[in-house]
């Protein structure tokens, strides 16, 4: 049986290359800062409010692009 620590150490805990680039975009062109959740089908942005989520939606070619994705993209409103 392996350790908590062993576990751990194989763990990968780097940002994949979506999510960077979408928290860069947003940081860069928005002054905001939102969470990145990469899944199997979707990528999941929630900004902080409903303004900047439906910019977001409106920009979403512009977000596909950045994080070189085609997965679906949902937008949610909280913290």
């Amino acid at each position: 049986m392996d350790s908590l620590n062993e576990i751990l150490s194989r763990k990968d805990f780097d940002e994949p290359p979506e999510v960077k680039a979408i928290k860069k975009y947003v940081r860069e062109q928005f002054d905001e800062s939102v969470a990145v959740t990469v899944r199997e089908k979707e990528i999941i942005i929630v900004a902080p409010n409903a303004a900047l989520a439906n910019t977001l939606r409106l920009r979403v070619l512009a977000l596909r692009k950045i994080a070189g994705d085609k997965k679906r993209m949902v937008f949610r409103i909280g913290k």
